[in-house]
């Protein structure tokens, strides 16, 4: 999709697609994720979403300047839709707590979305307020502004590297998913303990824990750290 910049005024289109639809900015996102969802990253073309929306392709260019521009608002959907009926409670490490599995749990929803949106920044509206929300919640448990913005900085690569992570396993072909769950059996569990004891001792532990996702149990790990350093920051130091 070529950089191509459409004055505002010109942006919107009110008639209606061949489908009967007028087309949005939501709707365009909406039909992206689900394109991408069913197909993967190469259906994320002009061409395609043109075809799902019964819409000629050059109309998306009201919307979007590019492809990339287009990926940016799906992202800002998926953090959006993380933070859907979210409310402080004033508990920072139950409201920390919620905002991790929120955030992972919308990558997994689109796990072919994640892959390509987990690692981007977007200033857009949702990631703005959900970067608020969360400054806010370290701020007023009373983490000075620089531990804050560690924290944060922390608190967010670790949700969004295990929703890309896990993303990755979920949009794995069934086989291939099945096929690396079965190597904790079929591998790690005949190896011997002469020679592998401390696996041998824990491999039916590996076989059943290896096939969640380990964030729940890293996010507490991060959030004891936080608690741990909440003393100290409370006193300035």
């Amino acid at each position: 999709m070529a950089e191509r910049v459409v004055p505002e005024p010109q942006r919107r289109r009110r008639r209606p697609t061949r489908q009967g639809t007028v087309l949005s900015e939501r709707l365009i996102v909406e039909t992206a994720l689900r394109l991408v969802g069913q197909h993967g990253a190469e259906a994320l073309t002009v061409r395609r979403l043109g075809a799902a929306l019964g819409s000629d392709p050059s109309s998306i260019y009201r919307y979007f300047r590019n492809t990339d521009d287009l990926l940016l608002a799906i992202t800002d959907e998926l953090v959006g839709r993380a933070q859907q009926g979210w409310r402080p409670s004033g508990d920072w490490r139950a409201d920390l707590r919620e905002i991790g599995l929120r955030v992972h749990a919308s990558y997994q929803a689109h796990p072919q979305a994640a892959l390509l949106a987990a690692h981007r920044s977007t200033g857009r509206a949702h990631e703005t307020a959900a970067v608020e929300a969360i400054l806010g919640v370290l701020r007023s448990a009373g983490f000075p502004d620089g531990e804050a913005v560690r924290i944060y900085h922390a608190f967010v690569d670790q949700s969004l590297g295990f929703a890309a992570l896990d993303a990755a396993a979920l949009a794995l072909p069934a086989p291939a998913r099945a096929a690396d769950e079965l190597v904790w059996q079929s591998s790690y569990g005949r190896l011997d303990a002469s020679t592998h004891p401390n696996i041998a001792a824990t491999s039916r532990l590996l076989a059943a824990d290896m096939r969640r996702s380990g964030y729940p149990f890293a996010l507490e790990l991060l959030l004891d750290a936080i608690a741990a350093r909440l003393p100290r920051a409370a006193d300035g130091g």
